[in-house]
């Protein structure tokens, strides 16, 4: 199965958080093989390290140009801030991580908006 699970909507506080979690996970989804092939490139998928920070990384810009792109920007742009935050010290590092990030993120939601089922954002 090919499948993007998250908790119930019910389960958030507000509708916002659920949309954000989901735009998260749906560009996580991106990175398959059969999609954008992100995470045939990801060697070390351990908690903290550099490439799952990546790959994070990637989710979170992609969840808020999605938000943005739906007008939830301005309810979920905390979360979003509190999580990437947390990456501080690995952006400092290495500012290709951000950048990288960046493009890839875009090209997720790219992807993501191309193949709506209804054709429409």
């Amino acid at each position: 199965m090919d499948t993007v699970c998250i908790p119930d909507q019910r389960t958030f506080f507000k509708d916002e958080q659920f949309y954000s979690t989901l735009f998260h996970e749906l560009v996580h989804s991106t990175g398959q093989r059969s999609r954008l092939a992100r995470h045939e490139k990801i060697k070390n998928h351990n908690f903290g390290s550099q490439d799952y920070i990546q790959e994070e990384l990637v989710a979170e810009m992609g969840a808020a140009y999605l938000c943005g792109i739906t007008d939830l920007e301005q309810e979920t742009i905390e979360n979003n801030t509190a999580y990437i935050k947390s990456w501080i010290r690995t952006l400092k590092n290495d500012p290709k991580v951000l950048v990288l990030a960046a493009a890839q993120a875009q090209k997720a939601v790219d992807y993501i908006l191309e193949h709506q089922a209804d054709g429409q954002p």
